[in-house]
């Protein structure tokens, strides 16, 4: 078993602190076996195995008339009076009413809660009502290329050719810990979409055209990292003779948000400090996902890469915007208490350098700025602009 240090410690962090833990993330991303890895650190820390209770709620291990009532009997009835119970409870959403369940645990026992889900639905809705206050939410991403790396350090293989193969099969821990193919290891995230696809939205919300539905997906496949509206999905499907109204696109996209496999990413005006509302982008929660549905192609690396470094500045606790600084665009304006980043992403410097680095150069701020390029040979420093390539940028501790 791999550890992945970073959420090691963000739990860690929170031990004994009397807030529910929730780790969510798209499914398959390595949140049960996180999970796995904290019980194995609290009986590395004395914690007795007694005291320590683990449940998943996933549908199949369910008989079809389990509630929350049931969760909270049985879950109760496994707490020890003899110190503090540790509860790591996984895929909770699948039980209606968990959150109430949930507080009572908390309110009533001396608990140290810890939940795993794949619906965002988890840090909203009823969350805020029996949970005010009293959680913290740990976001759980597919691996990190510095994680992809120690999944393969037995290999002989060098840095940038790990990462040609990070690049083409994505991140998910399965495919990552298994030597595959990289037709097999489609397959295998072919399998994780169609059962978010068709547990997490099509059952859960009833989708009633999974045809048009999935017609939709491979529009925002196509154009990641692109700025669209939900008004141009519906010219382009009237194209195709298709016909939708805006409002059920919006829904598609909350929903394929609430499940994880895409991120919105929006505008922001740097010069009027603002956040717009209009020509948002999206970006996958694992580029695999693009690869499993439409195969690879060489020509999408460009969009691919950008995908990359959105999750890995995401996954570094940044609030990731699309940058508009007056006619110009920048592809990340990162911020984080307080601090901000600027980031450029392209496949090759030398045919863009006017407009990566001199949009750059337009902003008259001192925060860093990032060109971020898969051309081995485009490393240096151009007036303030630090030009890198993608592997150091992702393996750059300091982010």
């Amino acid at each position: 078993m791999i550890l992945r240090p970073k959420y090691m410690d963000e739990l860690l962090k929170y031990k004994d602190v009397q807030l529910v833990k929730i780790l969510a993330g798209v499914r398959r991303c390595g949140k049960s076996t996180i999970l796995g890895m904290y019980k194995q650190k609290l009986l590395d820390m004395g914690v007795p195995s007694e005291n320590i209770v683990e449940r998943a709620f996933s549908s199949m291990s369910l008989s079809s008339n389990y509630d929350m009532k049931e969760m909270y009997d049985e879950l109760k009835s496994k707490i020890k009076w003899n110190g503090k119970t540790y509860l790591l409870l996984d895929e909770v959403q699948e039980i209606d009413g968990w959150e109430k369940v949930i507080n009572s645990l908390l309110e009533e026992y001396d608990t140290d809660i810890y939940v795993t889900g794949s619906n965002s639905k988890l840090l909203a809705g009823e969350m805020s009502t029996y949970l005010t206050g009293r959680f913290v939410a740990i976001p759980v991403y597919t691996l990190s290329f510095e994680e992809y790396i120690e999944f393969k350090k037995a290999t002989n293989i060098g840095e940038k050719d790990l990462f040609l193969e990070y690049l083409e099969q994505g991140g998910f821990p399965i495919v990552a810990k298994t030597d595959i193919s990289r037709s097999d290891s489609y397959q295998i995230v072919e399998g994780i979409y169609t059962t978010v696809i068709s547990g997490d939205i099509a059952r859960r919300h009833k989708l009633q055209n999974r045809e048009l539905f999935d017609r939709i997906v491979l529009f925002i496949m196509e154009n990641v990292g692109k700025t669209f509206s939900a008004n141009s999905i519906v010219n382009f499907l009237k194209s195709e003779h298709r016909k939708i109204n805006v409002e059920t696109i919006y829904n598609y996209l909350k929903w394929l948000q609430e499940a994880f496999v895409i991120y919105k990413c929006s505008r922001y005006d740097i010069q009027g400090k603002s956040v717009l509302k209009t020509q948002e982008k999206y970006y996958l929660s694992d580029i695999s996902f693009k690869y499993s549905q439409m195969g690879y192609n060489p020509k999408g690396v460009a969009s691919a890469l950008e995908n990359i470094v959105f999750l890995e500045l995401k996954r570094r606790g940044y609030d990731v915007y699309i940058g508009k600084s007056a006619t110009k665009e920048i592809d990340f304006v990162a911020e984080k208490k307080g601090e901000k980043i600027y980031v450029q992403v392209c496949r090759n410097l030398p045919e863009d350098s006017d407009r990566e680095i001199g949009n750059l150069l337009d902003i008259r701020d001192a925060y860093p700025k990032y060109v971020v390029t898969a051309d081995p040979y485009a490393t240096g420093n151009e007036e303030g602009v630090q030009v890198m390539h993608i592997t150091d940028f992702l393996l750059k501790s300091d982010l």
